[in-house]
């Protein structure tokens, strides 16, 4: 073990096995249990699946991710990991809440406002500012409180409704923990690299069973899909902390608050066209619905492996779009990614109400 502390670059590809092979091996046992106890996700008019499966695959995902963490991260060097703890275990108790038994979205909503204001005011993970957007910089203590709220709420809800198909939300939280990771690893932030590698790791591991799996497919349910939206918050507002406009670094990026969102796209720009179709519809923008662009893209292919394959990719473009106009203001870059999701988002809609006309034309 005193090897690796001389070795540390070593360290985040250990947590991300030792991550992987936790989950891999604990999810058929949990998959047992699910069918012994019959916790189910069950068919409904709005889902996607057609047989009951076990959703309790984010139990898993929270095994590997805290054991790897808790055994290869240097506490001395990111003190504020056990708030992070801390904030990731009120969010596990409160998904497994939702999974066994559905709760109120008000109890959810205070429970996320909980964990959130753990790590904001106790572990000081929170965006100090708008770094430098409209030229506005500082916006005093209680309005980072309020900002750092907003954004880390609204992430963890953004996953939690991607999470509609096989694989998706998993996938992209692996697209944005390699993302995010990389460039913690590269600027020399081994910790929080560590805490980004034992998330792929889970995450893969579930991605395997989840997508791949006959005899033990499994989702990842609420418990997953709130600490996947948990820990990439986290990310993202370190991301940009790192970046502020305080840090000597001469290869930051001071369009960090738009490269965010190039990343983390498909669950930010998806959140935001189905909440204005509710309410342009006269629905409240939490009900549910299969307005989602993953489930356009369902009805086209009839694949959720192809559907989620598809966003991935052009996820993948979109952070590489946002890396090279990393130069553009703040504003102008999330113009430009937010118009171009639009106009993206919109040719799966088109050709479903195309393929739709056409079946009532030949009935």
């Amino acid at each position: 073990m005193q090897y690796l502390f001389y070795h540390a670059e070593l360290i985040p590809f250990l947590s991300f096995i030792l991550a992987f092979i936790i989950t891999y091996i604990s999810i058929p046992s949990l998959v047992d249990v699910a069918k012994a106890k019959h916790l189910y996700d069950e068919p409904n008019g709005r889902t996607s699946h057609h047989e009951n499966t076990p959703s309790l695959g984010g139990m898993a995902i929270f095994a590997g991710f805290i054991i790897s963490i808790m055994i290869f991260l240097y506490i001395p060097d990111i003190p504020y990991i056990q708030y992070v703890i801390a904030g990731v275990i009120v969010v596990f108790f409160i998904g497994l809440k939702d999974d066994v038994m559905v709760i109120a979205p008000l109890t959810k909503f205070i429970a996320q406002l909980f964990a959130a204001t753990i790590i904001i005011d106790l572990g000081g993970i929170r965006l100090h500012g708008l770094y430098g957007l409209f030229g506005i910089y500082d916006i005093g203590y209680y309005g980072s409180d309020l900002l750092s709220i907003i954004v880390i709420i609204a992430i963890v809800n953004a996953f939690n409704l991607i999470d509609g198909i096989d694989g998706l939300a998993a996938g992209v939280g692996i697209l944005a923990s390699i993302v995010f990771g990389t460039w913690f690893y590269l600027h020399g932030y081994i910790q929080l690299a560590i805490v980004a590698c034992a998330m792929i790791g889970s995450l893969i591991a579930f991605f395997w069973f989840n997508v791949y799996s006959k005899k033990h497919k499994i989702f990842m349910g609420d418990i997953g899909s709130l600490l996947l939206g948990f820990i990439m918050a986290i990310f993202a507002i370190k991301f940009n902390d790192l970046n502020g406009p305080i840090v000597a670094d001469p290869q930051r990026f001071m369009s960090a608050p738009a490269i965010s969102v190039g990343i983390l796209i498909v669950p930010i720009y998806d959140t935001i066209r189905v909440s204005i179709v509710r309410l342009y519809h006269g629905r409240s923008p939490f009900s549910a619905d299969r307005e989602h662009v993953h489930h356009y893209l369902v009805d086209l292919t009839g694949s959720h492996k192809k559907s989620t394959f598809i966003i991935l990719a052009v996820n993948v473009i979109f952070i590489i779009i946002a890396f090279l106009l990393s130069d553009l203001r703040i504003y102008q870059l999330t113009l430009i990614l937010l118009g171009l999701a639009a106009i993206v988002s919109y040719i799966p809609y088109y050709l479903v109400q195309k393929k739709r006309r056409e079946t009532k034309k030949n009935v």
